[in-house]
């Protein structure tokens, strides 16, 4: 390794050129480099869905969620098997053990749950399909007063147009229903020409078709055969023929039918700002650019708009890359005045060429960053450039060493270039195994399980590459830089110059001298602290030593209390500033879709009532400031898209549910870093405003961009399903008592009423059997699928059954008639017995097993989420299971998370302690050394503790990461400290002075081990000052790292001196006892043996 340090340290063409590679490579691929606001990442988890289009819940848990949860059950990889039976629609959530191949169980689960055969008729092929956490770009709201097929045909012309952009490959259309041909035959129509619907459906699907029918290979060439009649609109439909007679009269669909060529009997409709309105949504695929695609939906939303009649509004909505611009745009900017206060303070401690060269060394780790990071399959997000920032002042710190050592060498009188050579070769192994240390330290966030696991991979990844290209820079390329020396003092402020060039020179001279004048300044003050402070209280310290010690240990034991005495709080992960708030609104199962749009638009209206409060106490205290905080507001009424992205996002099961008695209201804010009221203020004035809504099952907010799940998710199941549903109501009351607690609720709905149907004795006797009068009854209400055509990028489905009209009422039943085999009419109520009933919402399954899951809210401010989880785990919970025999519990939600973040984070950081305590030990050849430069590891988590404290934040998972990182951090100082002492005892002989080799070196290494520290700590300061609203939950991380290195700075240079004296004593006294035992005595002038041995 020394002859490859001296060869670059000689060869500057070699060095040169290596670094310019370098800046070249990330010059080339910064433009290559993916953008978006957080990373994309699989999320383990894969969805099976089986569509079981008019069956109720309990029909679809036994149809298709128990037969596919017994097909899988036993494959290996699953970590957790969920499902959901709704209606309509069964989905199994399957959840992937972090040690198996997604891919490969995904290939098993395909295989398994295609072999099955027992799913009835009716249902429709299994869709399976990994999920993988990935966000639209943006929205376009077409609104205006148009009638729904007009609306509809906007909005697809407007989908067209999007994707011949060149910019844009995938367009969805939401907030609109699907079209739909109906062909409604009355039951009178059936009886006057003795047809049954399944006649009717056969006749189209014999009719309404194309078929290739092969080719003629004539002389004059191949001629292709087809029969071609596949009907696409009504009026083709009303053609098909059902019956011909001999005499050629001929019964067509439309003497007995009416054809609809509509829209699906769906109750979905939205509203943007009081106006009917659809969503044309935008999609990025692959590696398209989010700001290129937004841009191309912008230019074209400008130019259709000039297009468009009076009334009718284009509108981007939701647009991700405004978002991803504001966070980018921060993050650079505290990059940027980060990289200057850096920059500042090396140019206070080190001579201007040493402070630029080491400037540099940050633009060649920045730029060999982005190089490699395509290969590793990251991009350039919101968490990628905190991690730049984050690492901002660390990857300085080797080159500050080499730098130091290199002009140490050079003030003694060596000759630059040796002094180059020397200067890197002294100080190349502790600075390797500095940086080692460091990699190793950001190594668990690698191994932390779970949806947190995914989130922040990013963070080592870019924290480890760069480390690497700092250890390149710092050895390789900066000592040919420094191998020049030092340049000297001009004196002369006038030489023989061209007199144009005089005032210029006299600029550069006078700042040249007064940038001296003030290192000088700054060396002097410092030399007299450290003369006058730092040496004095080094020796007072060296002198009580025992005393200084037990110091230390009360500080960590008095942080270790602030802690557990709930004085400094816990929150597994704060909210991330969104520019949306929604509130879901879930109304009983059935109610019609009138109903629930009162009820949304109560909520409208509170939010216009919110929306001009905002208004004028803005324009009240703030007058010329923005006073539109709520710029736009979409109400949906049948479906929650909202909610499922919000879902989606937390991992949990997602499905586009469809239902008359759901809606959702989305507040669209001003930008974040304009408005001084945070989303979740507006969300608590929101729903003060609402106040309580009668005949409500469940209204809950959102208001952060992230979820990482509920706040309380407590999952119940008993084999007994009454004793389940009252361990549930009696659980709701007591978490609703809790203070800060809110928006309780469950899973568990009653659901629609239901008429269960059965075949009476004397339909027995007429031959009807169950199957046949449940395919009858389905037929004439929900009707059969004739078939699906494809009209344009359109899938539609064309129904047979009864017109609306005969589907209102319950006396349109006892009006059906029912055919028996022989095809004999009788009514239904001869050949079926009804029985009114009431069954579920929804079921849900965990582990094969039906559960209830409650949830709930908690306001940070008030409560904190695992101060009640304790309690409720502690006492309620057992005595809750006590009451009802076979009851138990598991924690889901962000609870679950939590668990799995911590315990993984923890394993690997004790995993991290044994590797980095094994990579100090290699170079030292000790074994307890080690424990030495690991002593500042736990002060520095207290000086993390006490910035939390002195910053007002709250603990959370991201200052764990910052802690866990901060190990490997903070042992660098403590390394090299360790290393002067060695090498000044080996230099000095065993009968030097300790006392004297310990000061010398604390003296010695007292400015660089400053200078490292400021300069970590000024790389974060522009992250701990940002008052944004989007950075808030960032800022946790830059605490734990800024804060606690500060403090094992002062740890580094007085305890670590400390405890290496104390470790003297011990093998002093062991070495005293050895001696009595062997009858020697240590004479006094003696020196011990080194810990080192």
């Amino acid at each position: 390794m020394n002859y490859v340090l001296a060869w670059f340290a000689r060869n500057n063409v070699a060095a040169n050129l290596l670094m310019m590679t370098i800046i070249v490579g990330g010059l080339l691929m910064i433009s290559r480099l993916k953008v978006e606001i957080f990373p994309e990442f699989e999320t383990d988890i894969v969805i099976i869905t089986v569509p079981y289009l008019g069956a109720a819940p309990a029909e679809v848990e036994e149809a298709v969620c128990v037969r596919v949860e017994e097909a899988i059950q036993d494959l290996d990889g699953i970590k957790k098997l969920s499902s959901t039976a709704s209606e309509g629609v069964g989905r199994i959530q399957v959840e992937v053990d972090p040690d198996a191949d997604a891919r490969t169980l995904l290939h098993d689960l395909k295989s398994r749950v295609d072999a099955i055969d027992t799913f009835p008729e009716e249902t429709e092929k299994p869709v399976i399909q990994e999920i993988i956490f990935r966000r639209q770009v943006i929205d376009v709201a077409v609104a205006g007063r148009l009638d729904e097929p007009s609306m509809k045909r906007l909005a697809e012309e407007i989908r067209e147009d999007l994707l011949s952009q060149p910019e844009i490959s995938h367009v969805n259309l939401a907030s609109v229903r699907p079209y739909e041909i109906s062909i409604e035959v009355s039951e009178a129509a059936l009886r006057r020409y003795g047809l049954t619907f399944s006649e009717v459906v056969g006749a189209v699907r014999n009719s309404s078709l194309d078929l290739p029918g092969g080719s003629v290979k004539t002389p004059g060439g191949e001629i292709l055969l087809r029969s071609k009649g596949q009907a696409l609109v009504g009026a083709e439909f009303d053609r098909i023929v059902l019956r011909s007679r001999s005499d050629g009269t001929r019964l067509l669909l439309s003497h007995v039918a009416r054809v609809v060529d509509g829209f699906a009997e769906t109750d979905v409709f939205s509203r943007f700002d009081g106006k009917p309105a659809a969503l044309v949504k935008v999609f990025r695929v692959g590696n398209e650019n989010i700001l290129d695609v937004s841009g191309a939906v912008h230019r074209y939303v400008a130019a259709r708009q000039a297009e468009l009649p009076d009334g009718v509004e284009l509108i981007t909505w939701q647009d991700q890359s405004r978002l991803l611009e504001s966070r980018l745009d921060l993050m650079i900017r505290n990059g940027q005045l980060g990289f200057l206060l850096v920059f500042l303070c090396l140019a206070l401690f080190l001579r201007i060429r040493l402070a630029f060269w080491v400037a540099l060394g940050i633009v060649i780790c920045f730029l060999g960053t982005f190089w490699m990071m395509p290969l590793v399959g990251a991009s350039i997000n919101m968490l990628s450039l905190f991690a730049f920032i984050m690492v901002l002042g660390i990857v300085v710190d080797d080159a500050i060493i080499a730098g130091e050592n290199i002009y140490a060498h050079q003030e003694r009188g060596v000759e630059p270039a040796t002094a180059a050579r020397m200067g890197v070769q002294g100080i190349a192994k502790p600075i390797t195994f500095a940086v080692l240390t460091t990699i190793v330290a950001f190594m668990p966030m690698f191994f932390v399980e779970g949806l947190m696991g995914k989130f922040f991979e990013i963070f080592p990844i870019v924290i480890i590459l760069m480390l690497l290209f700092s250890l390149i820079e710092s050895l390789l390329i900066l000592p040919t830089h420094l191998r020049h020396g030092q340049p000297k003092k001009k004196e002369n402020p006038l030489p023989r110059t061209f007199l144009l060039v005089r005032p210029f020179y006299l600029v550069l001279f006078y700042a040249d001298k007064w940038l001296y004048e003030l290192q000088d300044n700054v060396a002097r003050h410092l030399r007299r602290f450290v003369d006058g402070v730092y040496v004095p209280l080094l020796k007072k310290a060296l002198s009580w030593r025992y005393l200084t010690l037990s110091i230390g240990v009360g500080a960590i034991i008095l942080t270790t209390g602030l802690v557990a005495g709930g004085i400094l709080r816990f929150v597994f992960f704060p909210t991330v500033e969104n520019e949306f708030v929604s509130a879901h609104l879930t109304l009983a199962e059935g109610t019609p879709a009138e109903v629930t749009d009162r009820y949304i638009g109560l909520i409208e209206e509170s939010a216009v009532l919110l929306q001009r409060q905002v208004g004028d106490e803005i324009a009240r205290d703030d007058p010329g400031s923005d006073t539109e905080v709520i710029r736009n507001i979409m109400a949906a009424i049948g479906e929650q898209p909202n909610a499922a992205r919000a879902q989606q996002n937390a991992g949990g099961i997602v499905g586009s549910a469809r239902s008359s008695h759901i809606g959702e209201v989305v507040l669209g804010l001003s930008p974040s870093e304009t408005r001084n009221i945070s989303g979740e203020e507006i969300v608590n004035r929101w729903r003060d405003l609402i106040g309580p809504i009668p005949d409500v099952v469940e209204l809950s907010f959102t208001s952060s961009l992230f979820n990482a799940g509920e706040a309380i998710n407590i999952e119940l199941s008993s084999p007994d399903p009454e004793a389940l549903l009252q361990a549930t109501a009696e659980l709701k009351g007591t978490v609703a008592n809790y203070d800060g607690v809110m928006d309780v609720a469950d899973d568990f709905r009653p659901g629609k009423q239901e008429i269960r149907l059965n075949v009476t004795p004397e339909g027995e006797a007429l031959g009807i059997t169950m199957a046949g009068l449940s395919r009858q009854v389905r037929q004439a209400f929900f009707g059969e699928e004739a078939q699906r055509i494809q009209r344009g990028r359109d899938d539609v489905r064309v129904m047979v059954r009864y017109p609306e009209s005969e589907r209102r009422s319950l006396g349109d039943m006892e009006n059906m008639r029912i055919r028996t085999p022989t095809g004999i009419e009788v009514p239904f109520s001869l050949a079926a017995q009804a029985e009114m009933g009431r069954g579920y919402s929804s079921i849900r399954r965990t582990d094969r097993k039906r559960v209830i899951t409650v949830t709930a809210d908690v306001n940070d401010a008030v409560a904190s989420s695992n101060d009640i989880l304790s309690d409720l785990t502690s006492s309620y919970l057992p005595s809750l299971m006590a009451r009802y025999p076979g009851l138990t519990y598991t924690l889901e939600g962000q609870q679950r998370n939590q668990q799995e973040s911590i315990e993984s984070l923890s394993f690997g950081f004790l995993v991290a302690l044994l590797v980095i305590y094994g990579l100090l030990a290699i170079p030292f050849k000790s074994y307890v050394q080690p424990m030495i430069i690991m002593s500042v590891i736990p002060f520095g988590i207290v000086g993390a503790v006490l910035g939390h404290l002195i910053m007002g934040f709250a603990i959370s998972l991201l200052s764990l990461f910052g802690i866990v990182a901060l190990s490997g951090v903070v042992v660098n100082n403590s390394l090299v400290l360790v290393d002067f002492i060695n090498r000044g005892r080996d230099r000095a002989g065993p009968d030097a002075d300790l006392h004297e080799i310990i000061r010398n070196a604390g003296v010695a290494r007292f400015r660089p081990v400053l200078l490292t520290s400021i300069t970590t700590f000024a790389g974060l300061v522009p992250i701990l000052m940002e008052r944004s609203l989007q950075a808030q939950f960032l800022i946790p991380m830059a605490i734990s790292l800024g804060f606690g290195v500060l403090f094992a700075t002062a740890i580094t240079l007085i305890l670590v001196p400390i405890c290496y004296y104390i470790l003297e004593d011990g093998l002093a006294f062991l070495s005293s006892v050895r001696n009595r035992l062997s009858g020697q005595v240590l004479e006094p002038g003696e020196a011990a043996e080194s810990p080192a041995s």
